[in-house]
């Protein structure tokens, strides 16, 4: 076991041997990531002391209000990507278009792809509540030096090389996985270093708590209705505890050390499901299988979907296995 003094640098020069590219590149971009999210970690911290919490007065590419601290985090995990010459191209999911990032080098040779949620579950920013960022890696696909193509974001999940999210909460942590197992990482405040906090973190197989806004009860297929009753009967070692925070890192995060499902189901007012395939699920199934458990739309493997659009939504269902496993089940009886 990793000892807890074990910084997130040091972590990943020590894992370096496990990231199949160029040794260098990983550091080059976690070193941007978790530099923006320090700067958005402090930002969040003293959102009730400055003018940056409430709505920004504009709506992104999905027809939601952006609130101040999207603008931000968004504005800082591009400027910091963007300066640190490592990334050919960055989707976000407060951006229309993907964003071409050109080198200063002649010869540009930088191949990855960052697609992120900026700032997930700033709605709960105004209460206080944890938020999140979301990310996810992937190799360009066209040739290097070649001006980025929206094929070179259009990737499934299984071709992502890298994923994780940071949650600002109590504590802020780091989570991420680059195929080889999930670790997290939290920040001291005091020197701005993320230390190895939770080693080679995996879901317990089955658990007590599932998530779902259950304010759209009357809106979900009967599949979803039928396993939220199931959830809450007396029998075995139900019922289950209902655990909603309407922050996926925060309720993905819980779930993976208590044990736990998270479900985002199509329903008659988002026919198509809510969560972004690029941005959300894809990068929560990566880390959900690294540790163990498992993402579906409750029939396919979330990362085996070949995504048609940067912003195309999927119904979620991700968490320990064989709870997962039961959802699939009535969804099944109810196709």
């Amino acid at each position: 076991m990793q000892q807890r003094n074990t910084t997130l640098g040091e972590f990943i020069i020590e894992k370096q041997t496990e990231f199949q590219y160029t040794s260098g590149e990983l550091s080059k971009l976690f070193n941007a990531i978790r530099l923006a999210a320090k700067v958005v970690n402090h930002e969040v911290n003293k959102a009730g002391l400055v003018d940056i919490l409430g709505a920004a007065g504009d709506t992104n590419v999905q027809g939601e209000d952006q609130q101040k601290l999207d603008v931000l985090a968004n504005d800082k995990f591009i400027q910091t990507l963007k300066n640190r010459e490592i990334v050919c191209g960055i989707g976000s999911e407060e951006e229309d278009d993907f964003i071409a990032v050109n080198s200063s080098d002649e010869q540009d040779q930088n191949k990855y792809i960052v697609l992120m949620d900026p700032l997930d579950g700033s709605s709960n920013i105004d209460v206080n509540v944890s938020v999140g960022t979301i990310f996810s890696i992937y190799r360009r696909i066209t040739p290097i030096g070649s001006p980025v193509q929206l094929e070179d974001f259009l990737q499934p999940g299984i071709k992502q090389v890298a994923a994780g999210y940071i949650i600002y909460g109590t504590s802020t942590m780091l989570v991420y996985t680059t195929g080889h197992g999930v670790n997290g990482f939290t920040l001291n405040p005091a020197i701005g270093t993320f230390y190895l906090s939770h080693p080679n973190m995996k879901f317990p197989e089955t658990g007590k708590i599932y998530s779902v806004n259950e304010g759209n009860y009357i809106h979900f297929p009967k599949g979803v209705k039928d396993y939220i009753k199931y959830c809450q009967e007396e029998e075995d070692d139900r019922p289950y505890t209902s655990r909603y925070i309407g922050s996926l890192v925060a309720d993905f995060h819980r779930n993976m050390i208590k044990g736990g499902i998270y479900l985002y189901p199509e329903s008659s007012l988002w026919p198509s499901g809510k969560l972004r395939l690029l941005y959300e699920c894809n990068p929560m199934a990566f880390l959900a299988e690294q540790a163990g458990a498992k993402a579906t739309d409750g029939f396919r493997r979330i990362m085996e979907i070949e995504p048609t659009e940067l912003h195309q939504r999927v119904p979620f269902f991700c968490g320990s296995k064989k709870m997962v496993e039961k959802a699939e089940e009535f969804m099944a009886r109810n196709a």
